[in-house]
């Protein structure tokens, strides 16, 4: 039986940053990584003998559809909103982040000849546009960090017996990190495999769901308009008094529902509310820019100037063509109704129906067609400092596995990054060996 230093199970960004780390430990400036901002004692200095278990024929096959197909690498944006955007469970990442951040990322990244640009949002993207190229760069690396990776190596099950971790036929290891992955996008070997390993090692597994998913509708209309996306709206998810609200951005209609940028980064709390009051409404700002009085005056303006025309053909120079016809027959107005023939009342309508373009959520498109799964390993049996397990030395944890998530925008992938890098270093540390040495640590 061949027995390794440290065992990854997972090459997605958090195992393989976790698999480089581990085995890059006193290499020469410019190869794969540095020591560390703050430098490593020499007693933790040492080559270790590191395997990269994959499932699939190939590492990274999530990396390849994030930013559709670009590759959303991080965020430029600063620490203490990186730490908000994940919510209530942020602070776990402060010790991941001060660690391996997002211009430590970057820094890697170019160190290997692959140019990032920044767009809106503070979003990092190579410029290449295409997400291969972050694979390339980190094939390379593992290449060079001497990494063994061994593929279409399925890992259902880890016992630990006498100091050692079995993992598959003929393979164990003195320590294991787990960088699995969540519940989503099933195809791409995430099927949650790791939460059934964690629990039956004893740890608990926060109840997953849905994140950044496209969201059902109880109307069937919505499919008249699948495809068109509107442009800076903002959105209100209202649930018996409680209210979740949007910045201004874009929303896709679906065969089924809605998506894009706006829904799919508040479906996580909105579904929340659903399952709390057992009812959900979104209502769409068409014109977040107008207060209602405005949007009436321009109304007044447009139906005077153009008084002999359709409602219809007045609307077209404030609406998507593809909404109107929807938009006049929820008003329940003709649409060849002239506009000098519209009465205040229906004028007051019109403009509701702008400021609160009504639907009625359902539900959401289910865990495995998620972009993230929120839930999974409790934080609270994981040592923040090392991404160790609480409860088994030697385990180690990082990435979507764990209970964090966050909006769209590379927040999700650098944790991946900085929990893998951070639970690479730890279990690479043998001279800080064993859960309650590190917690001291």
């Amino acid at each position: 039986m061949q027995v390794y230093d440290i065992a990854i199970v997972g090459a997605g960004p958090a195992g393989i940053m976790a698999a480089i780390r581990a085995a890059g430990f006193n290499k020469p400036e410019g190869q794969c990584l540095p020591a560390g901002r703050q430098g490593l004692p020499s007693d933790r200095q040492s080559h270790k003998n590191v395997i990269l278990l994959e499932r699939n024929n190939c590492i990274g096959k999530k990396i390849l559809l994030s930013g559709k197909g670009r590759c959303n690498i991080t965020n430029i944006a600063p620490l203490d909103e990186f730490i908000a955007s994940f919510g209530r469970q942020g602070e776990f990442l402060r010790s991941a982040f001060s660690e391996f951040f997002n211009q430590e990322l970057i820094d890697f990244f170019k160190a290997k000849g692959l140019e990032l640009k920044i767009e809106r949002q503070g979003r990092v993207f190579p410029a290449t546009d295409r997400a291969a190229s972050v694979i390339e760069v980190l094939n390379k690396c593992l290449l060079e960090s001497k990494v063994k990776v061994l593929y279409n190596t399925r890992v259902s099950a880890i016992k630990k017996e006498e100091g050692l971790f079995q993992l598959a036929a003929a393979i164990s290891a003195k320590q294991v990190i787990l960088a699995t992955g969540g519940g989503s996008f099933g195809f791409t070997g995430s099927t949650g495999d790791g939460f059934a390993i964690a629990k039956k090692l004893g740890h608990t597994i926060v109840a997953l769901r849905p994140g950044l998913v496209p969201l059902k509708t109880a109307e069937t209309w919505v499919k008249e308009l699948k495809g068109l996306t509107l442009k800076n709206i903002r959105l209100v998810f209202k649930s018996k008094g409680k209210r979740i609200i949007s910045n201004t951005g874009e929303l896709l209609f679906t065969h089924f529902g809605v998506s894009g940028p706006l829904v799919l980064d508040l479906s996580e709390p909105a579904l929340g509310l659903l399952a709390q009051n057992g009812e959900l409404i979104l209502e769409i700002d068409l014109k977040p820019g107008l207060t209602p009085k405005q949007l009436e005056e321009r109304l007044l303006r447009e139906f005077g100037i153009a008084g002999k025309k359709s409602i219809r053909n007045v609307l077209k120079d404030m609406l998507p063509l593809r909404l109107i016809d929807v938009f006049i027959n929820l008003l329940g107005l003709e649409k060849d109704e002239r506009a000098n023939q519209v009465t205040k009342e229906e004028r007051c309508a019109i403009v509701h129906l702008f400021k609160s373009f009504g639907l009625r959520i359902s539900g959401s498109l289910p865990l495995e067609e998620a972009m993230v799964t929120c839930g999974g390993v409790s934080t609270k049996e994981i040592n923040p400092r090392t991404m160790e397990s609480r409860l088994i030395e030697g385990l180690y944890f990082a990435g979507e596995i764990i209970d964090l998530s966050a909006a769209s925008g590379g927040y999700n992938l650098q944790q991946a990054f900085s929990t893998g890098y951070l639970a690479g270093r730890e279990a690479a540390s043998p001279a800080f060996g064993g859960a309650g040495q590190k917690e001291n640590a």
